[in-house]
């Protein structure tokens, strides 16, 4: 068995892809590694650049699964002791990969890791959250985190320290995750397109009894886009809202999920002018008591 198999989805990037396999490669010492790029049916021309790399398994896709059924393809071929989810848009500052598998190793205990993301400003930026989201969350969220900053300060996001820490959950772009853990839970649920399937997964892990880490030695630079305007309902905020909604139905207690689903509801009729932003809120929680049947 290899160390660890490494899942990077690609969908119409192929030169960050191309250049986060290179930083692999370039990077990683120590271990056994895979590569396995999945690709989500990409028009740029990624199949016939991906398709000819013999350092890579490459998984060419005839849909766009999105981010969690797209890794799951890749699960199914990973031979490794540990299974790397890596976004297309990052590259390895240091030996990121060699440093996550030697610490899981090291704790048993530990079902998944993930190293501090940097951006292109070399600032540490969002790699984990101290709990996972939950209807405490939630209200915190009304208070700009308040209540979650005046805990961990600036450790609410990124570790600033060098050691080690217990956290709620690691980001999708970088999160290792043991092979027979994914193999006993199915990995990310096919309920979400893209956003919150790590979090869902993340929970179903915990509540296993496995622990989740971040490790602050392992580097690695997050090229990430900038957000969307909160204002316009966009596509991937549209993915957003549905995959948040899905979330709180399958990981709140029933509920929490209810009273933030009447809250919202009693919202919208109460409401003189809906935007576009409520409207689609109050269509999302008619689809998933569909979709979760």
């Amino acid at each position: 068995m290899i160390d660890v198999s490494i899942i990077i989805v690609n969908y119409n990037t192929k030169e960050l892809t191309s250049n986060c396999i290179n930083s692999v490669f370039s990077k990683s010492s120590g271990i056994d590694f895979e590569i396995i790029l999945v690709d989500n049916a990409s028009t740029d021309g990624s199949k016939y650049l991906f398709a000819t790399d013999s350092r890579i398994v490459f998984v060419p896709l005839s849909e766009n699964m999105g981010f969690g059924r797209a890794n799951n393809e890749g699960f199914k071929r990973a031979t490794g002791k540990y299974v790397l989810c890596l976004n297309p848009d990052t590259l390895l500052l240091n030996n990121a990969i060699g440093i996550l598998c030697g610490f899981m190793n090291h704790h048993p205990e530990v079902g998944i890791c993930g190293g501090n993301l940097y951006d292109a400003d070399m600032n540490l930026t969002h790699s984990f959250r101290m709990t996972l989201p939950s209807f405490w969350w939630e209200l915190d969220y009304h208070f700009g985190y308040f209540f979650s900053k005046l805990r961990w300060g600036k450790d609410l996001e990124y570790n600033t320290s060098d050691k080690p820490k217990s956290v709620g959950y690691i980001t999708g772009a970088d999160m290792m995750i043991r092979k027979d853990i994914l193999d006993k839970t199915g990995g990310f649920s096919k309920q979400f397109f893209m956003y919150f399937e790590e979090c869902e997964l993340t929970y179903r892990i915990k509540k296993l009894g496995y622990k989740v880490f971040s490790v602050p030695d392992a580097k690695i630079l997050h090229l990430e886009g900038k957000s969307f305007a909160s204002s316009e309902l966009t596509t991937k905020m549209k993915y957003q809202i549905y995959s948040q909604w899905m979330y709180r139905r399958l990981c709140f207690p029933s509920i929490f999920y209810r009273l933030l689903a009447l809250q919202t509801q009693i919202k919208g009729l109460l409401s003189s002018e809906k935007s576009a932003i409520l409207n689609y809120q109050i269509e999302v929680l008619a689809q998933i008591e569909k979709d979760v049947k």
